[in-house]
């Protein structure tokens, strides 16, 4: 290859969907030679991932990888996140940081064909330029080509725009992805776009995974999940790989509607984001990793780990998921986990998942006391507790009566 070939190649990150399916015959049209990369990060069956490929394909794309993401999300971002236990602003479980690992496949790519240029199908409204741009930043040095920014300039209806400028070349769009953006991964589904960004009641198309009430099995659910230094390791007695438990725990809860709900946040640019989003498995597995959490920790680990937590989750939903500070906050939540052994049975019968039993050796239990039970002191001990654990306040009342 020579470096007049190489300087027009360009890497795609390709989801198959109406944004990065318009980028392809747009940057064709300019030059370029694409190459997809779909980083398979667990959310797509082996039909949908069968039609990306093909996507790619009747785009006319150089050439198409698919890579496996699964266990990459794992390690890189659910340990951790878990770990964490909370959600951006107390409620988003950062569905769509499979970015930073797509961003790395493509990287991984573009070095293998020796191109520094690398396009995205980001919007200029959103929070994944963000993401993409900084992580590309981060990790070297190279051109970036977002072309849903560059239309964005001159066209305000961007979707129909793209609509009509792929179907003017012949190629059709999905009629889900003319009504809302959808993201699947192995974390769950995020949909935005349509009545969904006016602050309507979603539509019935606004469903991803989860079932309505009316569809929820009769029978209860009811798993078993064991932890060791607080990574899940099995799903009812059977050891597997992390990125196959959570896709476990996806198949099993959505059935029961566990994981969805609606949520307005802050975005990273400043504008308010709303979205339905579905995570049957992560909300299950943050659930039973809280309840085992909770009983082996200090009283000191619980009050302050989330301070640790909600900073963590702060810097990768912004971005900076290669900043030095989230390395730094991760080392503190791993030393939170080194006790974080046990078992924990997860119970449903729809909607909601609740964590019912809890076994570990670790569990924080006084040998000769049961809270609001019994107790191995007596009442001058109490009594005298009491008096100096409330001092301060106590004399601040005596003092201003």
């Amino acid at each position: 290859m020579t470096n007049a070939t190489a300087s027009k190649d360009v890497v795609l990150a390709f989801s198959g969907g109406l944004d990065t399916s318009f980028c392809i015959p747009y940057l064709k049209e300019r030059g370029y030679a694409v190459h997809t990369v779909f980083a398979d990060t667990g959310g797509v069956d082996a039909e949908e991932r069968a039609f990306i490929e093909q996507r790619a394909a009747e785009l006319g794309v150089a050439s198409h990888r698919t890579v496996d993401g699964g266990p990459a999300i794992w390690e890189g971002f659910v340990k951790p996140f878990v770990w964490a236990g909370e959600g951006y602003q107390g409620q988003y479980p950062l569905l769509v940081s499979d970015r930073y690992l797509i961003v790395e496949a493509a990287l991984k790519r573009a070095a293998e064909l020796g191109t520094h240029i690398i396009a995205h199908g980001c919007t200029g409204m959103g929070n994944d330029q963000v993401r993409f741009d900084l992580t590309v930043k981060a990790l070297g040095d190279y051109q970036i080509i977002a072309p849903i920014r560059e239309i964005q300039k001159e066209h305000t209806q961007t979707r129909a725009y793209e609509q009509a400028y792929l179907e003017e070349r012949g190629f059709g769009v999905r009629a889900k992805q003319q009504s809302y953006t959808i993201n699947e991964n192995l974390l769950g589904v995020t949909l935005s776009g349509g009545e969904i960004d006016q602050w309507q009641t979603p539509g019935e198309g606004a469903r991803g995974w989860c079932a309505p009430a009316d569809q929820w099995p009769s029978d209860a659910l009811s798993v078993t999940l064991e932890f060791k230094q607080g990574e899940a390791v099995s799903l009812d007695g059977e050891a597997m790989p992390g990125h196959e438990i959570l896709a476990h725990l996806n198949q099993l809860f959505a059935p029961y509607g566990v994981g969805r709900g609606m949520y307005t946040g802050d975005t990273t640019i400043g504008l308010k984001g709303r979205i339905v989003y579905e995570a049957p498995g992560l909300v299950s597995l943050l659930t039973a990793h809280r309840a085992l959490e909770e009983a082996v920790l200090s009283k000191s680990q619980n009050r302050f780990k989330p301070t640790v937590a909600r900073q963590w989750v702060e810097v990768v939903y912004e971005g900076f998921f290669h900043d030095p500070v989230k390395a730094d906050l991760e080392a503190y939540l791993a030393s939170s986990q080194r006790c974080v052994n046990g078992s924990v049975t997860l119970s449903t019968r729809g909607g909601r998942v609740d964590a019912v039993a809890v076994n570990s050796p670790h569990i924080l239990n006084a040998k000769g006391a049961t809270y609001a039970q019994s107790a191995d002191w007596g009442v001058e001990e109490a009594e005298g507790f009491i008096k100096l654990f409330g001092m301060s306040s106590t004399l601040w009342a005596e003092v201003n009566r």
